[in-house]
């Protein structure tokens, strides 16, 4: 059952977190639970994106109105870093973040009865994670999450052809040279998420923060994915999930926007092998229709949620 607003607790701490490659340093992930979490009623998990961007720009999810879960991620937010991994792609594998969520799952007690969203690299997790077949995952939502990323590539390169042609120049220029950390190169990138991240603008502050998580650190996003979204180098380049997607065994969402990073073809492997899966495209959208239109995603959300399956 929703939660009712004027009841709404939040609790926040930290969860120990074993990274058996690393046992002199202890981790923690930061968690943070919006709603009360009983026997009752089925949380909603929602895992960030990036990889790094915190959970800031998920908190939004909160006006569904159903006990939320958000956490960092490790490598991110108030979780502990690694910045001396950087670059280390037999570390930051998604077998680690996957025992992760495990972890998270367990220390809250919900890993009988969960429901579980993943927002872009979050949707790529939670695929993994659902392929599994957890036996207490109840529903999964894939929010503007590719099935693979050379599919991904290839969406972005096609968008990236949209924009003015100088800017376009801009950054071939400094991707041939690597020079990608520069001003010129980061003020052609906002030309790209102002069209295709979210067109609400200016941004809102918790997608500000979120991208300033990556900044502050930008170890696990440099190693998984690389210098920008359509300049794929890291581990996750040929990262799939292709020939897996049908062990979903539980009810999808899926979702994307009409000027999304996330194109028709990178979420249509999900939609063909998935059993039971709904896809709703927002037409007014691109990377964050959850913000740019809020009232018709959240609608669409709590539908998909307490609809019989």
């Amino acid at each position: 059952m929703p939660v009712s607003s004027s009841t709404v607790e939040i609790t926040e701490g930290f969860i120990p977190f074993s990274v058996p490659s690393l046992p002199e340093k202890p981790c923690q992930t930061h968690y943070k639970v919006i709603g009360t979490l009983d026997k009752n009623t089925t949380p909603l998990v929602a895992l960030h994106g990036g990889p790094g961007t915190g959970h800031e720009y998920l908190l939004i999810l909160a006006d569904l109105g159903v006990p939320l879960i958000l956490y960092d991620q490790i490598g991110c937010g108030k979780s502990t870093h690694y910045p001396e991994k950087i670059g280390d792609a037999s570390f930051w594998t998604v077998e680690l973040f996957l025992d992760e969520l495990s972890t998270v799952l367990r220390y809250l007690g919900v890993q009988d009865n969960y429901n579980l969203a993943g927002h872009s690299w979050g949707g790529m997790l939670a695929a993994n994670h659902a392929i599994l077949q957890p036996k207490g995952l109840k529903r999964l939502i894939l929010m503007s999450a590719p099935a693979d990323m050379k599919l991904w590539a290839k969406a972005q390169d096609r968008l990236r052809k949209l924009l003015p042609q100088e800017v376009q120049d801009i950054m071939e220029k400094h991707e041939k040279e690597e020079t990608t950390d520069s001003e010129e190169y980061q003020g052609a990138m906002k030309a790209y998420y102002k069209r295709f991240l979210c067109t609400v603008w200016p941004l809102p502050d918790s997608i500000l923060h979120s991208l300033g998580e990556l900044e502050k650190d930008p170890t696990v996003y440099m190693t998984m994915n690389g210098p920008s979204e359509f300049h794929t180098t890291g581990s996750l380049k040929n990262w799939t999930v292709v020939e897996d997607a049908h062990k979903i065994n539980v009810p999808t969402l899926l979702t994307n926007g009409r000027l999304d990073e996330a194109q028709d073809e990178v979420v249509v492997p999900f939609f063909e092998a998935i059993p039971r899966v709904k896809w709703v495209k927002f037409a007014n959208s691109s990377h964050m229709p959850h913000f740019e239109e809020r009232e018709r995603y959240m609608k669409e959300m709590k539908s998909f949620l307490f609809s019989e399956y």
